[in-house]
């Protein structure tokens, strides 16, 4: 499973912009990008001339972490979008967009991506009635993602039950909140992805 090793907060510090890695903390006064608005370092205060290039990698690195995917995984997701038909940069968000932990979260049965990673990863999840294991997990359209019924008492889970009230679910996403089971109605389009990303940057980038 792909792990991010870094301290999450110096990773959304480092993109100048709220990535939600760590859940609520990320809505509180304690956010580090609310308290440090500049990149972390010695240097962080210094004015730097970001080029064409420094911007593109910037969008990718930015991407990755938003998503909770390493260079790997996301060189694969590019590649198998280049070889879909329509534009390469959606494709690749709607990959990245019905991975089963992305999915959780969006759904409400986690505070962060990382969070869901976790509840996939310890079996606590369900395609279909069967339990799946892989946060890389691709959603399709008509599948039922379900907490497994010994599950739903962990804290975790109660914990996202009692703030389902301020989950606002994507439209190609339907959730029952009381009996913990959602269902992917369809693959996301781009107005419905609200990643803060510029995909067409990534792939102006992966072009070169």
């Amino acid at each position: 499973m792909a792990r991010l090793k870094d301290a999450v907060c110096k990773l959304c510090r480092r993109e100048k912009e709220k990535l939600f890695l760590k859940g609520l903390r990320c809505f509180s006064d304690k956010c580090a990008v609310t308290k440090k608005p500049y990149v972390p370092g010695q240097k962080a205060k210094m004015r730097l001339v970001e080029s064409e290039y420094y911007t593109q990698l910037r969008e990718k690195q930015k991407t990755k972490r938003y998503y909770g995917v390493l260079e790997a995984q996301f060189l694969n997701y590019y590649i198998k979008a280049t070889r879909k038909k329509g534009i390469t940069g959606e494709i690749l968000l709607q990959q990245l967009e019905t991975r089963l932990d992305n999915v959780i979260y969006l759904m409400g049965f986690a505070a962060s991506r990382a969070q869901a990673r976790q509840l996939i990863s310890h079996g606590h999840v369900k395609v279909n009635s069967k339990k799946v294991d892989i946060p890389s997990y691709q959603v399709k359209p008509g599948q039922e993602i379900t907490i497994a019924e010994k599950s739903k008492e962990i804290q975790p889970v109660q914990e996202a039950r009692e703030t389902a009230g301020s989950i606002t679910v994507p439209e190609w996403l339907e959730v029952d909140f009381k009996a913990l089971k959602g269902k992917v109605i369809r693959i996301p389009e781009r107005a419905d992805i609200k990643a803060p990303v510029n995909e067409q940057m990534i792939v102006e980038l992966y072009s070169k």
